[in-house]
């Protein structure tokens, strides 16, 4: 009889083992939650030689001052415009836009990695580029300085045409002088092959009321080459890195390195 008592408690006390042994995180087919924040950390880590951008996926996508829906509204985002990922925080991706920390919602995106060119100069123009996202488009807007490096004392920040914001980013980060003008700027550093496109390079392109003239005078739109077909430039709207379109392709006059 005892035996069949010590028996049975042996057989209780293993079954009771088991289920602890299963649920306890370590048992065979248990899956661990995700941590989002820290698998976007760790993915960073690894990618040394790219950065990561978040993809709108629709049109209008707002962009938040926190990582929240209640948060304050600084702008928005076309489909297929892109930002910086710093993090990803309760759903949001962290980016910069207007110049300030913002967010905009991870659902509502893709993720694209793009290659850093081995030049940091190029590296340091882009990331600046991209902090100033968002700003609106102001034709004929004042240059940061005029031409020569003498600062120009009515420039307003956070208004850029498109000369404009090249000539104010490529000062900012590498004191390199650009012209005040795309036409002018088409001058600047040295020419570059359309097939030899690397990110950083200045393009430029014409318009439809300037495509018949001749010379430097067809030019009439300037961008910084973002890679992966993107372009990081400011134009009817506000300063944005959104895909080249075929249109704009069939305006593409030249290409210049400055960097």
């Amino acid at each position: 009889m005892k035996k069949c008592i010590v028996l049975f408690l042996l057989i209780i006390t293993f079954s009771f083992c088991g289920c602890m042994q299963k649920g306890d995180g370590l048992g065979q087919g248990y899956l661990p939650p995700i941590d989002l924040e820290q698998d976007f950390n760790d993915s960073e880590q690894e990618k040394q030689n790219k950065k990561t951008y978040a993809i709108s996926k629709v049109d209008g996508l707002i962009v938040r001052s926190g990582p929240s829906t209640s948060s304050f509204v600084l702008g928005s985002l076309d489909k297929n415009d892109a930002v910086l990922c710093l993090n990803k925080q309760n759903g949001f991706y962290q980016t910069t836009f207007k110049e300030q920390t913002a967010y905009v919602w991870a659902e509502y995106c893709t993720t694209m990695d793009v290659e850093i060119d081995q030049n940091s100069a190029t590296e340091k123009a882009i990331d600046f580029g991209a902090t100033l996202l968002g700003y609106p488009y102001v034709w004929g807007s004042q240059r940061y300085h005029w031409g020569n490096g003498k600062l120009n004392a009515n420039f307003v920040n956070g208004q850029f045409d498109c000369s404009a914001l090249v000539q104010y980013v490529y000062f900012k980060t590498n004191g390199v002088l650009l012209n005040l003008t795309s036409r002018e700027q088409s001058l600047n550093g040295t020419q570059v092959d359309k097939n030899n496109l690397r990110r950083g390079d200045l393009m430029f392109f014409t318009n439809a009321s300037r495509k018949n003239k001749t010379g430097i005078e067809r030019i009439g739109h300037v961008g910084i080459y973002f890679g992966s077909n993107y372009i990081l430039h400011t134009a009817s709207d506000h300063a944005v890195i959104e895909p080249i379109s075929s249109v704009r392709w069939s305006y593409y006059i030249t290409a210049r390195r400055v960097v």
